[in-house]
């Protein structure tokens, strides 16, 4: 078989056909032979004539970018805060990594004790000790200095032979005897004091976590634990060459993090197709680490600002805090996200300035970036312009919607042929809002009267109409609607000047959605979009049909001075990418959408959409400011269709009170205690109380407690709204393969 230009990793099939053969040639680059990357082919992005602007993804390289010179920039660590030590590397491919549940950070954890309920305060239990101790150490000094006499030598005596009692038989019976009683004191004052739980608590843990941190690797089970810095994986399949060339690269800190994902990556697709093994060697041989790169050529992001584990694929949000309200097992663990809870899709509500940008949205989007890189993900961000989610280094596409120096342009209508489907996006993105206030076929309505104009519009000219021109078409202007109904004619399609006919019957009815799509469409019909929504330029528009590819995109809002546009714009998105996600045939790569700010944006179908993309490989994060942004009627099924919810503090009680319902409650138990006064009814006895009531001022009483198991919420609405300290966010997850944690209190800043 030729090993050059015929690898296809999963994920780089499923585009257009010729469409990145057609972008080559509509920037002037002669076609080329694609190269063995490991990772998904080239997207049919759009590219614009060269100079490129900043922003637009490099053309992909025919041959793998050098290695670099210094160490790479380390996992889980800023890049400012990177050590330079070759072993960095190997430290964090070799650390132990459990899988202890959704959302517990997994690098490094430590496995706590079973719960004990009736477990011993540390103050208490020191104390005891210390005590006992002392106790233990004056009754053996008083019995070694016979200060209480010889009564306690009479078993010696008694039960040995006075052949014994002389000589150096007698020396070695004496303190064979003391050690037999040494031993007796230590045991008996040591179950006093409690000093094995003592050791089990505080000593046998620091000696493990002292021996671990002396670079000693564990043995696994069954059997030592295999170094996995010399990819036994590729030498048990016999590529004993590849496996040696990335080991040495790896020892010698050329290696970085999304390096080692990557190449894993391009290993799984080689073990679903043997017969890519001699391809796969033949480029690590060459590439060494730098084998199998991204199409843009980079193998890192510029600048990393939250704690990454690429191996588990989980970046660190926060951690849980050692609270009553929190389950034992998620006390004080260290708190992450990773594609397997993203696939249910995360809703995060919290007011301005509760941290849900700094916190949780920028930490996820980076994370998904560096998995893009690895060839394991396709990431879309969507925020206002400014809102600073990320550097342009760090995305293959940014969409600037408004601006002029924009290198790309935006599909309004997905990147489909089919004009029902770009009718039914397209109304979603328009109108979804409204859906819920109008009739229940208004969506309906809107879809048909634009693909009675979508369909003709495309077989007459070959394109779907730009936005001036399709709002001169809904308006009715009888000029458009003549050319229209020429071009047809002239082009054969008699058949669909019916549809231009109804179209026309129809805007002369009562409730029309024609005029109110019109009103819309005239949002996006300013000077400042004059460039923008284009069809007649397909080289620089960016279609969300790309998500095949492991493609990292930045779309910017024009949220200053075009506020309903914006949230047009992002119901739009939204829309296409529920649509285009799960519409992929590949789905090997996990598709994320990141929603900055998801006012007015949530509609009856997004919503259907949210529940679609779990099984797709693909999920969404979406943030508001409170829940009131979203109809009353959606705010439930909102809740209900993602998996993951997240409240941050300040959240209003109004708000709170529907987290608390989608919670639920749970059995805990309650001690209710009674003070009742205790009367005396002997003489002396009253006597006695009399003079305590003297002395303390109160009568004498005794307390009862009564023990039993209620349902409360987990989280109520009030303690949600007050309880939550700035800085914090409860957090409840759920995996796609349907196990939950319950909800979690976690600290955002550790």
């Amino acid at each position: 078989m030729e090993h050059e230009g015929t690898y296809d990793a999963p994920g780089a099939r499923g585009g257009p056909p010729g469409a990145a053969e057609a972008s080559a040639r509509a920037a002037g680059a002669p076609p080329r032979p694609q190269q063995y990357t490991g990772v998904p082919a080239a997207p049919p992005m759009p590219h614009a004539a060269p100079p490129m602007p900043h922003g637009a993804p490099p053309p992909m390289p025919v041959e793998a970018p050098p290695r670099p010179r210094a160490v790479p920039q380390q996992p889980g660590r800023a890049p400012e805060a990177a050590s330079h030590d070759r072993s960095a590397f190997l430290t964090w491919l070799r650390a132990s990594r459990v899988s202890a549940g959704p959302g517990i950070w997994a690098y490094g954890y430590r496995p706590k004790p079973p719960e004990e309920p009736d477990r011993i305060p540390g103050r208490q239990l020191f104390s005891g000790a210390v005590i006992a101790l002392l106790c233990g150490w004056l009754l053996g000094s008083l019995l070694w200095n016979g200060y209480l006499g010889t009564y306690w030598l009479w078993p010696l005596t008694v039960l040995t032979p006075n052949s014994w009692h002389q000589g150096m038989a007698a020396v070695w019976t004496v303190y064979i005897y003391y050690a037999i009683c040494l031993g007796a004191l230590i045991y008996v004052f040591g179950r006093l004091g409690r000093w094995p739980q003592v050791w089990r608590r505080y000593a046998a843990p620091l000696l493990a976590r002292l021996w671990d941190d002396g670079g000693v690797i564990p043995a696994a089970v069954g059997g030592p634990r295999q170094d996995p810095a010399d990819w036994p994986q590729l030498r048990a399949a016999g590529a004993h060459e590849a496996a040696d060339r990335l080991a040495a690269e790896a020892r010698a800190g050329l290696m970085s993090d999304v390096d080692h994902s990557r190449i894993e990556r391009a290993w799984q697709s080689v073990r679903v197709q043997p017969g890519r093994l001699a391809a796969f060697t033949e480029t690590v041989l060459r590439h060494g680490a730098a084998a199998c790169a991204h199409p843009s050529g980079a193998r890192d992001l510029p600048v990393r600002a939250a704690r990454h584990d690429l191996v588990t694929r989980q970046v660190r949000i926060g951690a849980a805090l050692d609270d009553e309200r929190n389950p034992y097992v998620h006390r004080g663990a260290g708190y992450a996200l990773d594609p397997g809870l993203l696939g249910t899709s995360l809703l995060a509500v919290g007011p301005p300035g509760s941290g849900k940008t700094d916190r949780l949205v920028r930490p996820v989007l980076e994370s998904q970036c560096l998995q893009a890189l690895a060839g394991r993900a396709a990431v879309v961000a969507v925020g206002a312009a400014g809102a600073g989610l990320a550097p342009d280094e760090a995305f293959d596409v940014v969409v600037r919607i408004g601006r002029q120096d924009s290198a790309y342009d935006l599909d309004l209508y997905g990147g489909t042929d089919d004009p029902d489907e770009a009718a039914a996006v397209l109304a979603e993105g328009l109108v979804g809002d409204l859906t819920a206030t109008l009739p229940g076929e208004g969506g309906r309505r809107a879809a048909t009267a634009l693909a009675q104009i979508l369909g003709p519009y495309r077989a007459a000219h070959g394109r779907f109409p730009s936005v001036p021109e399709l709002r001169e078409l809904l308006d009715g202007s009888p000029s458009a609607v003549g050319a229209l109904r020429a071009a047809l004619v002239d082009a054969g399609h008699e058949a669909l000047v019916r549809e231009i006919d109804a179209r026309e019957r129809q805007a002369h009815r009562p409730g029309d959605a024609g005029p109110m799509l019109a009103d819309r469409l005239a949002l996006l019909d300013r000077p400042a979009f004059a460039r923008f929504f284009d069809t007649t330029d397909p080289s620089r528009t960016f279609s969300l049909r790309a998500l095949e590819h492991p493609l990292r995109v930045r779309i910017d809002l024009p949220e200053r001075g075009h506020a309903e546009a914006s949230r047009m714009l992002a119901r739009l998105v939204l829309a296409q990418f529920t649509e285009c996600a799960v519409a992929r045939g590949d789905r090997s790569l996990f598709a994320c959408l990141v929603l900055d700010d998801a006012t007015h944006a949530v509609t009856t179908e997004a919503v259907r959409g949210l529940a679609r993309l779990r099984s797709a490989n693909a999920g969404a994060l979406l943030t508001l400011r409170t829940l009131d942004d979203v109809p009353e009627s959606l705010r439930s099924a909102l809740l209900g269709a993602v998996g993951c919810r997240m409240a941050f503090s300040g959240v209003t009680t109004w708000d709170g009170a529907r987290f608390a319902e989608v919670w639920g409650k749970e059995w805990v138990e309650t001690r209710d205690v009674t003070d009742r006064q205790v009367i005396a009814h002997e003489p002396l006895t009253r006597v006695t109380h009399v003079v305590r009531r003297l002395v303390t001022g109160r009568a004498v009483t005794a307390q009862s407690v009564t023990v039993r198991k209620v349902e409360r919420e987990r989280w109520s609405a009030s303690e949600l709204a007050h309880g939550v300290p700035a800085g914090h966010a409860v957090l409840s997850v759920t995996s796609v393969r349907g196990s939950s944690a319950p909800p979690v209190l976690i600290d955002l800043q550790r």
